[in-house]
């Protein structure tokens, strides 16, 4: 997965986020620090939401929201415990860690947004991605008949300049039907 979020940001919110939030389990002040404190850890660190669908993820709540407090989430395994998390995030270095931190008004939170990325994870919408692909076709479908209808307009013109009345009337005909279809 490309790191899109340098470490020193993701660190500095992670200090940011402790010093304004009141964790609803002081384990997770301890994990968060812990993670903190190393730059190949933090490498792997990536906030997400909707984090119960990647295959190793801590979900870390505060006080002021009503969520479960804690959370960690390894190929369909959940565990409320923060020293099994702890330990298996330092025997499996080389695995990403996504982190789902639940707080109020966290979406319109700027140093939050600023950190957060795109879940890789999440299920495709099978049909919102058929409607996106059937209207990338007619967009493009209507590129090319634009194309087509220029490209027959300089034919009719070339056609009419140089006195081919049939070649004019076919070219009318078919101009015709494609403007039919533009409307």
């Amino acid at each position: 997965m490309n790191n899109t979020v340098p470490v020193m940001e993701k660190r500095d919110f992670l200090k940011w986020f402790l010093d304004q939030y009141q964790l609803k389990r002081r384990e997770c002040a301890w994990l968060l620090n812990f993670l903190m404190s190393d730059d190949i850890l933090m490498e792997r660190v990536h906030f997400v939401e909707q984090a119960d669908y990647c295959p190793k993820a801590l979900m870390i709540s505060t006080n002021d929201v009503d969520c479960v407090p804690f959370a960690f989430h390894k190929n369909q395994h959940v565990t409320m415990d923060a020293e099994k998390s702890f330990h298996d995030i330092r025997l499996n270095r080389s695995e990403d860690i996504f982190i789902q931190l639940n707080f109020k008004d966290k979406q319109m939170t700027p140093q939050y947004v600023a950190v957060l990325e795109e879940n890789p994870y999440l299920p495709v919408n099978e049909e919102e991605t058929n409607v996106q692909q059937l209207m990338a076709e007619l967009v493009l479908e209507k590129s090319i008949r634009n194309e087509r209808i220029k490209s027959m307009e300089r034919e009719i013109d070339n056609a009419l300049q140089s006195g081919n009345e049939n070649l004019f009337h076919e070219l009318a005909k078919e101009y015709k039907a494609l403007k039919a279809l533009d409307v």
